[in-house]
């Protein structure tokens, strides 16, 4: 491996102007900039990230671990926190638990191994223990997609309760008296979250707990999905509307319905939770209630960096809770 003296041996010049090339190039003269470059480029040198941090004393990786990288949702939440660090100078790195908490814990313990700058999590752990291999490195971390308990951490999530309420609501507004919910992994707060608003809205309508049937899957994607699908056609009497506790979810429903022959909306309507890319491009465009996926990513992405920044000593621990819209399309809307 091609290290920094060698640069500098070709190069003619002195193992801080190679350092000052790389970190500070307005420090350094054009001609000299340039000939170090171009040894840089001929020996193809990479400069050690781990010597860079024991000499700054801080990272520059930010790492971001979320419950499903093939849930476009998250891709959105990397996408924001990713391009509020890069304007910062720093770098983050993604990794996927695919909701197990064994694996969860393996990359928490690697992000303390590697001392990264701080982590970005949306736990797969319902009880929060596994943070404490962070808690006792004091790397800082931030909650996503779920709340903080208590005001010694900051948090980012988005009111699911409303969610949930606002998509029972448009549901029973269209009509429908007898509403399936097709949740996930009972653990999960934002599973359970958007269920209770559900069961709001039904209460506010003057309708019984029992008009909401639930209807369980193991996980939160489109075999799951087609799964309930299946389960849902069973039921007797059958419900005309289906509320699913994340878009995934509800085009594996839709699936399974065509494969079926149920018209979508006109004998079963369907809404969705996230609204990620592909639920406006569906076969049938799916209602769904919205988070502000990319904006979660890049709030919890600052208040990582304003905890371990230059003003650390002034940070306050925030709790910010956004709320969801409901984006009305045609796989909820019947034709007048």
């Amino acid at each position: 491996m091609v290290g920094i003296k060698e640069v500098a041996r070709q190069a003619g010049v002195s193992v801080g102007t190679v350092s000052n090339v790389i970190n500070r190039p307005e420090t350094v003269s054009e001609e000299t900039r340039a000939r170090v470059q171009s040894v840089i480029s001929r020996l193809r040198y990479v400069r050690s990230e781990s010597a860079r941090q024991l000499r700054a004393g801080a990272s520059r990786i930010m790492a971001l671990l979320v419950l499903d990288m093939g849930n476009p949702f998250f891709v959105a939440v990397a996408g924001g926190a990713e391009r509020a660090a890069r304007q910062a100078g720093l770098v983050v790195m993604v990794c996927n638990s695919a909701q197990s908490v064994s694996e969860e814990i393996d990359y928490l313990s690697l992000f303390a191994e590697h001392r990264v700058r701080g982590v970005l999590v949306t736990p797969a752990d319902p009880t929060g223990r596994s943070l404490d291999v962070l808690r006792g490195q004091h790397i800082p971390f931030v909650l996503v997609d779920r709340v903080a308990g208590d005001d010694n951490g900051c948090s980012v999530s988005v009111d699911d309760v409303v969610g949930g309420r606002l998509a029972a609501q448009h549901l029973i507004a269209a009509g429908h008296r007898a509403i399936v919910y097709i949740g996930g992994p009972s653990e999960l707060p934002q599973v359970r979250d958007r269920r209770a608003g559900a069961l709001s809205a039904l209460a506010a309508a003057g309708l019984p707990p029992e008009a909401l049937t639930d209807v369980s899957a193991e996980r939160l994607d489109v075999a799951a999905g087609r799964d309930a699908g299946a389960r849902l056609l069973g039921l007797s009497p059958r419900p005309t509307a289906v509320f699913c506790a994340n878009d995934l979810l509800a085009l594996g429903v839709l699936q399974s319905l065509f494969a079926a022959g149920i018209s979508v909306p006109q004998d079963m309507a369907i809404v969705g939770y996230d609204d990620i890319e592909f639920a406006a491009a569906a076969a049938v465009p799916l209602t769904s209630v919205r988070q502000p996926a990319a904006a979660m990513g890049r709030l919890a992405a600052e208040m990582l960096m304003s905890e371990t920044g230059t003003e650390a000593d002034a940070h306050e621990h925030r709790q910010v809770v956004l709320q969801p819209e409901l984006v009305v399309r045609g796989s909820s809307l019947r034709a007048r």
